[in-house]
């Protein structure tokens, strides 16, 4: 995103972590994102917000910052020992591979033993360590929406008939069902997409489109995924139970990255309530 307003092109990331439980960790985390490698603080790096789920123990960090400022990929490889990187979407080049894809070649959701892989990046895989996934696109955040049932079943078709994969789904939505709190929620990631493709699709999947450096995207808007979710979980005899957005829609996080950088707030997450939602 480019803005008039602070003189630089932002770029928003999506970090997510495996800890949730520890605050302390999480948070350590983010500030970590707002210093150089002497330990000075960015001028240009803002952490809009923090989600953690305590269930799954795994938080999601949005951080914004100049694009020069971006360096995710390399800088892993270089101050984090062990780390192994996949790419995925625009910085898969030339395969631009997406999460999905990479997911499946990689048996990121199995146990198999992940040392015999070959990342685009950094160390051969440990087990200790993991695999971190890098990827790009024009934007993504994620939508989950609870069902009012403990059935799995209704969950994975739910979440299947709704998948952009899927000849009769969502555009850019990718979409697992997870048991949660009791209930079980289906959880979304909301890619945009060419504001071209939304013109070759039904006008009934009311997007919501936007633009970065004069390019039109669109992506599918949050309360119509709710909507579809409701109608197919219905079907089903079951309820929801509300939508949780992680983050922000492109609008509101261009938004909030612009005030955040201009008034050199890095640790935003702390103020943000209210201020623009």
């Amino acid at each position: 995103m480019s803005s008039s307003r602070v003189g630089l092109r932002l770029a928003a990331c999506l970090l997510n972590i495996s800890e949730a439980r520890r605050k302390y960790i999480v948070e350590s985390i983010a500030k970590a994102a707002l210093l150089d490698k002497n330990g000075k603080k960015h001028p240009q790096v803002s952490v809009l917000n923090i989600f953690s789920d305590q269930d799954y123990n795994r938080s999601v960090i949005t951080i914004a910052a100049s694009v020069d400022k971006l360096g995710l990929a390399e800088d892993l490889v270089q101050h984090v020992p062990g780390c192994s990187v996949f790419l995925f979407g625009e910085a898969d080049l030339p395969e631009k591979r997406s999460l999905v894809q990479r997911r499946k070649q990689l048996g990121w959701f199995t146990r198999r033993d992940v040392s015999a892989l070959q990342p685009d990046l950094g160390a051969a895989p440990a087990r200790r360590c993991g695999l971190t996934g890098v990827g790009a696109s024009p934007y993504v955040m994620n939508c989950n929406i609870t069902i009012d049932s403990q059935d799995m079943s209704a969950g994975r078709e739910i979440a299947s008939a709704i998948r952009g994969s899927n000849a009769n789904g969502l555009k850019g939505v990718q979409a697992m069902a997870f048991p949660h709190e009791g209930k079980i929620e289906i959880a979304c990631n909301v890619e945009s997409f060419d504001d071209q493709e939304a013109a070759e699709i039904s006008e009934d999947f009311q997007h919501v489109s936007y633009s970065v450096l004069g390019d039109q995207f669109s992506y599918v808007s949050p309360h119509y995924i709710e909507a579809q979710i409701k109608k197919l979980a219905s079907d089903w005899g079951i309820g929801t139970k509300g939508r949780a957005l992680v983050g922000f829609t492109p609008q509101e996080c261009k938004n909030c990255a612009e005030y955040a950088i201009k008034e050199n707030i890095g640790e935003f997450w702390k103020i943000r309530g209210g201020v623009f939602m």
